[in-house]
Parts: C-alpha cells; structure tokens; sequence
C-alpha cells in the first residue's frame, strides 16, 4: 500500500490556503473543512455520517467514513482538523488530516477482506480552548462508542505527521534519558502510547515497521502521562478514559518542530515524501490488525 505524495499534497494545500484560519472561531472554514472530508469519504463509497455538538451556541462536526460497516468490532483512526489561533497548521494538524484521506483512499483501493471495519474520524475543536475537555470531538465520539456498548479495537490517531529533518542532532528531547534512546535525527515517527496499553502499541509499532521505508519508533509513557505529560497531547487520550486501547502516531510535534502553533507552520517545511511511508507503514498496521 502506496500512499500518494500528490493526494497528500493537494489536501494540505486546501486545508492551508483556507481564509479565515480554520480555528473554533471560524465555523465558516471548519465547516468547508468537513464537507471537503464528507465528500472525499463519500466518493469512496464509505458509509458517511457525522456527529454534531453545540457549544456556546455554535454547533461543531466530526465526520465519520466507515469501511466494512457491517462488522461490529472496529479499529478508530483518528485527526483533527481544527488549527490554535490564526495561522495555517500545516503540520499540526493538515498533515494528519491528508494521512487519514490518504489511509480511506487506500484501504477503500485495496478492499481488504476484514472481520472488523475501520472507522476513519475527523475531529473539530481538539485545539485550545478545548483541549483536555470533554468538548473535543474525540471525547464526544469515544463517549459515544462507550455508551452504545461499541466493540473497539482501539483507536490510532495521527497527529502532527509531516516535519523531518536528515541533518545531524536535528532531533531535540525533553530529557536526558529519551535523549539517550531515540535517535538524534529528525528522520524517524514515532508511536506514542501508555504502559497500560503497551500490546496494543507494540503490535501497531511491530505491523508499521515490517515494511516502512522510514524509521519507526516506539515508546510506551508511564500512565501519569495520559493527561499531563507528553503521551496525552492529542485525541488518543479521551479514547483511555473509556478503557480503550489508543496511541499517536507523531513526529514529536513541538519537541522537533520550530514552527509548532506559529504562523510559519506552512506547507513548504514539510517533507510529503516521508509522510507518504508514514501513511503507508500506517495502512500496513490498520489492514493487518487482526
């Protein structure tokens, strides 16, 4: 499963060009955000839907594409599509997004034979002012799962997939003792989960890395970093407060990424060749999961 630069490259190009910023203040930009993704499920023949909830008397979407609807049990994959303030989110989160349109267009290609579908999920309102609240849109959809009694797989989210670097000591850390485990170049993804769901990562890292023409790491955070540490900074966490099983799939975000939140996070710094194995690598883990 090839992931394509040229699909990766399009759908950054919208969701970065859009005017006003796609921030929670702009319902205008987040809703020619999600009908951009319904149309691109629907064109894939996914079984569509979205979820709407009301805050502060604005109503916000997620969109949902189904692959193998007819399965009951289902593996998530998630990203947000929301950016923080006024700048065009390259990276964080038009990246992630383009390598969820990019996983629904290969699976729907290939038509794996599964006992299981796949629920691909775009999120609004994973940005502050919502982060860590039960306002984001991966909380409102996990808490949906857990209130239907759903059958989850768990949940992989991408978030922040795009920024790589070949040059020597590109790659920075928060400590001494990561320093010493991880690689010094920024060249790597990484798989970002909690010890108490080390299976659930470890199979992800193990199906991801069989293929991948890039480098893919794995780290497995105690569980106080769930919601206050660096393994809970994107919408895999509302997926542990239900007991799921849930990681990111990163490029270490702002540890590695000057541009992080800043309005020069734009299209020209990320690197769409090495997002493409990231996707692919991904696609490897989301078909072979069972």
């Amino acid at each position: 499963m090839n992931a394509s630069q040229d699909n990766l490259y399009r759908d950054v190009e919208f969701l970065t060009s859009l005017r006003p910023y796609r921030n929670y203040q702009q319902l205008d930009s987040l809703n020619k955000v999600a009908a951009y993704i319904r149309q691109v499920f629907e064109d894939l023949g996914l079984a569509v839907r979205e979820q709407t909830w009301t805050v502060d008397g604005q109503t916000y979407t997620n969109v949902i594409g189904v692959y193998n609807e007819s399965q009951a049990e289902r593996l998530v994959v998630g990203a947000h599509y929301d950016v923080c303030g006024d700048q065009p989110g390259a990276d964080d989160n038009a990246s992630a997004v383009a390598g969820l349109l990019e996983s629904a267009r290969l699976v729907s290609k290939q038509k794996p034979k599964l006992d299981y579908s796949i629920e691909f999920v775009a999120y609004c309102l994973e940005e502050p002012p919502f982060f860590g609240t039960k306002q984001m849109g991966s909380y409102i959809h996990a808490a949906s799962l857990f209130e239907a009694k759903a059958a989850v797989l768990g949940m992989i989210c991408y978030e922040m997939i795009g920024y790589f670097s070949d040059e020597p000591d590109s790659q920075r850390y928060p400590s001494e003792d990561l320093a010493a485990r991880y690689p010094s170049t920024a060249n790597f993804i990484i798989v970002v989960g909690i010890e108490s769901h080390r299976a659930f990562n470890s199979k992800v890292h193990r199906l991801m890395s069989e293929k991948a023409d890039i480098d893919v790491q794995v780290v497995h955070f105690p569980e106080s970093h769930a919601s206050q540490g660096l393994a809970g900074l994107s919408d895999q966490r509302n997926y542990w407060t239900f007991g799921y099983p849930a990681l990111m799939i990163n490029d270490t975000s702002f540890i590695r990424n000057p541009h992080y939140h800043e309005r020069t996070d734009t299209i020209e710094t990320l690197d769409f060749a090495k997002m493409a194995a990231v996707v692919s690598a991904a696609c490897q883990a989301i078909v072979k999961f069972k």
